[in-house]
């Protein structure tokens, strides 16, 4: 890690070097212009619900399909109350953190939630 090159916009990892004119993360594989202006933070990134709601931390949403869980026979069914949501920059558009009764903490994606 080099102490003048900056974190990761993306995933904001530590460990970073310069390749030719580009700024690599090897933690995301990122790669940018360290001449490109920085992105505006979290306040730039908007994250929506299945119709279009603005969602925000801390937010409770209902769950509006039925979803497969794997080791667990029956899923989340429609309808489903997911309070105290926590938005992330997730794996494979999975952008919400959240812990749902009867199955625990795990991640859904935006797209099949509503704001309630």
């Amino acid at each position: 890690m080099s102490e003048n090159l900056p974190p990761c916009p993306k995933c904001s990892g530590e460990y970073t070097y310069a390749m030719d004119a580009l700024v690599v993360c090897p933690e995301c594989g990122h790669e940018w212009s360290p001449t490109e202006a920085p992105p505006a933070g979290d306040g730039g990134r908007v994250v929506r619900d299945s119709v279009g709601n603005v969602l925000s931390d801390g937010d409770t949403v209902t769950v509006v399909k039925a979803l497969k869980v794997k080791g667990s026979p029956s899923g989340i069914k429609a309808g489903t109350k997911v309070r105290n949501i926590r938005l992330v920059d997730g794996v494979d558009g999975h952008d919400i953190d959240c812990r749902i009764e009867g199955f625990g903490a795990m991640q859904l994606k935006s797209g099949v939630v509503k704001k309630v």
